[in-house]
């Protein structure tokens, strides 16, 4: 007969390790043995170190998955250190989620196996404090306040550290790897360029002033530098971080551009000084919500004047998703995050009058740019540590390191949607082909 004292954790099991009280649970989690090997706190192992290794560093990874039996529950542990990994992140999850067999299992028997794990060397308990880099945002979801909260914790956090993660180029979008060989900078450039031909920045105005450019969620001002400085256009860069702000105007001081890039740190429904004859809205759109986007679109499309361009290039999965609220990245990155369907984007901006002429994929390159951001935080650990601390620094490498696999498995997409507001009679001033994008 069963009894407590005949339950892990219990001192009729005190001689059993770690993984061995474990093992009934993680047999039912895992189909075979995993290609990632788990070393527990008192070195115990369990699984095949192929593709690397997790380190469970104390029983308060399990007092934490037990209060919170979800990936949040397991992502505290990693951001407040008490799991390990060793090896590549990305590889490590891409394992663990082919590996996992909990589709095919018995829920309630997981959960009866859990029960019983949680009481390995005393795992019940109170779990330790919420790491302090988390948040739940509070007030009226996508209002100008909320908003600004939200994107004031996720960049607001150092710009020496961005630029550490990010390189010369500061430019928090996907990259465009046009050819073999290029660098990270490269790319950006490349990816810069082909939003500026595509917006026909170089049309030819017959007089007047010089043609206008917003860049809606302007960042760290490497786009509308870039329109100003290659394209000699005037450029309205807007966005509601404060220190994103700060650090462009430096850079647009420093580059002698100040006569024609504004940046200004304002909310995209309080910009009342159009028409401006293209838009850019560069890794935006994620932060607007589904039901502002056509508001979004509507205001966008009335700052434009007619044969003016619009460039919407933004993160999206089929069907459009939310993030949880109970889910690591919108506690820890991208609180009130929500993607679209590319095909709710284009009807989005079709039903705010926009004419929709191309629509571009470009994961693949989004893989890569995160791959190099992974690289640059990874080589250069230790000082990312002393910018934000450790904690903060585990997320961005979870974070950064799990979207690698998202963008690769097509779980995510990156489309560049491009649309034209009309001219009276239909129309476009849209060149005949491609040709001219680059």
């Amino acid at each position: 007969m069963s009894t407590l004292a005949q339950l892990p954790g219990t001192d009729a099991a005190a001689d059993g390790s770690v993984a061995d009280q474990l093992e009934p649970l993680l047999t039912t989690l895992f189909e075979e043995p995993p290609p990632v090997e788990f070393e527990f706190w008192d070195g115990s192992t369990f699984g095949e170190r192929r593709r690397g290794q997790i380190r469970f560093r104390s029983p308060d990874v399990l007092r934490r998955i037990l209060w919170s039996p979800d990936e949040l529950g397991i992502s505290r542990a990693y951001v407040a250190g008490e799991i390990d990994a060793t090896g590549n992140v990305a590889e490590l999850l891409r394992a663990l989620q082919q590996a996992i067999g909990v589709g095919g299992t018995s829920r309630l028997k997981v959960a009866a196996e859990a029960a019983r794990a949680f009481r390995v060397g005393g795992a019940f308990g109170a779990p330790p404090p919420v790491p302090a880099e988390e948040i739940l945002p509070r007030g009226i979801r996508h209002s100008v306040q909320r908003d600004r909260q939200v994107v004031s914790h996720h960049y607001d956090v150092g710009n020496d550290f961005y630029e550490l993660v990010l390189g010369s180029a500061m430019t928090y979008s996907c990259a465009r790897f046009a050819s073999t060989g290029m660098t990270l900078a490269e790319a950006q450039a490349a990816k810069h360029e082909l939003i500026c031909r595509k917006l026909g920045l170089d049309a030819v105005r017959a007089e007047g002033p010089r043609r206008r450019l917003l860049d809606v969620g302007c960042g760290w001002g490497t786009m509308a530098i870039h329109a100003a400085t290659e394209h000699d256009v005037d450029v309205v860069g807007v966005t509601i971080s404060a220190e994103q702000a700060a650090y462009a105007r430096r850079r647009v001081a420093e580059l002698g551009v100040e006569d024609r890039v504004d940046i200004r740190v304002q909310d995209y429904r309080e910009i009342s000084d159009g028409p401006f004859d293209a838009i850019s809205s560069i890794g935006m759109a994620e932060h607007v919500g589904k039901k502002r986007m056509p508001l979004y679109f509507d205001r966008l499309y009335d700052l434009l004047t007619p044969g003016g361009r619009l460039l919407n290039h933004a993160i999206s999965s089929v069907g459009g998703s939310r993030l949880g609220r109970r889910s690591f990245v919108y506690r820890y990155v991208f609180p009130d995050g929500e993607l679209l369907d590319v095909g709710d984007t284009v009807r989005y901006m079709e039903s705010a009058g926009f004419e929709v002429r191309d629509v571009e994929n470009l994961r693949e390159h989004y893989a890569e740019t995160l791959r190099r951001w992974v690289a640059n935080l990874e080589d250069r650990w230790d000082t990312a540590v002393d910018l934000v601390g450790e904690a903060r620094a585990r997320v961005w490498l979870l974070y950064m390191s799990g979207s690698v696999n998202g963008f690769e498995d097509a779980g995510l997409q990156l489309n560049q949607t491009l649309g034209v507001r009309l001219h009276d009679g239909g129309r476009s001033d849209m060149p005949m082909t491609r040709v001219d994008w680059g």
